[in-house]
């Protein structure tokens, strides 16, 4: 895995972190039809929860209020997102440090192993999956969303039109994500697309800037002042607005 990127990644979520809620329309609904999927997956019998990612605490929140007598352990590799999560009164549980593709756990432990939108930073998708669904105790379920290939289309299309290529991930298409839970007996997949209503090049970067979501791919540097007012006038001429493909998926460990 790339340390170094990692840490990027923690150190700019840190310094979102106090605004982050402010910025993260898309992440609120994400987290909510996790939740959802989850409780109608695994309605009762839950003693124990791994959430990976908790970032400010969306899905955390929903969590405890949907089984509030379940062991809580919420985890995020960004210790400022953690300090905000855990500074909110209605969550009771154990915070943590750790990336979720290196989880420090070993054997089956989880009912329920919960993700919204921070797989995406995984280095080796499928291998963190792997890795995750190694924790699940028979029957339990791994839930997560992730960021998907059609995310940012009117972005990436402008930077095309310059002759560039832009600095967001390369995310996995819905097709892509089906096959990687292919491996498991008991697994599926599907998309939400969400309008994000940046209102132009400069709401879709205050957005990106307020949630943190500003590390680019390894070997793409950030844009020059030319470039990137060559790429927020061919953005808005094709109407200024951009959106999200959110990839959910679950699987389900044999009992």
């Amino acid at each position: 895995m790339n340390d170094a990127r990692k840490q990027r990644i923690s150190d700019t979520f840190g310094a979102a972190a106090a605004h982050y809620d402010g910025h993260a329309g898309p992440q609120r609904l994400a987290a909510s039809l996790v939740a959802d999927i989850a409780q109608r997956q695994q309605p009762d019998g839950v003693t124990r929860i791994l959430e990976v990612g908790c970032g400010t605490g969306f899905l955390t929140r929903d969590i405890q209020a949907r089984w509030p007598g379940a062991e809580l352990i919420a985890t995020d590799i960004s210790p400022g997102m953690l300090e905000q999560a855990a500074a909110n009164g209605r969550v009771a549980g154990r915070f943590m440090t750790m990336d979720g593709e290196a989880p420090v756990f070993d054997g089956p432990w989880f009912d329920l192993i919960l993700s919204s939108l921070a797989f995406q930073w995984f280095d080796d998708l499928e291998g963190g999956i792997a890795r995750l669904v190694g924790l699940l105790r028979p029957g339990g379920s791994l839930i997560f969303s992730t960021m998907g290939q059609g995310s940012f289309a009117h972005w990436r299309a402008a930077h095309a039109a310059c002759g560039l290529v832009a600095g967001v991930p390369d995310y996995p298409s819905l097709d892509a994500l089906r096959a990687m839970l292919g491996r498991h007996a008991d697994a599926f997949a599907f998309d939400e697309d969400y309008a994000l209503g940046c209102g132009g090049a400069r709401g879709l970067i205050a957005h990106l800037k307020g949630i943190g979501a500003v590390v680019p791919v390894d070997g793409r540097k950030p844009l020059g002042p030319t470039d990137l007012r060559r790429v927020m006038a061919a953005f808005e001429a094709e109407g200024g607005e951009d959106g999200y493909q959110v990839l959910f998926g679950r699987v389900t460990r044999p009992d």
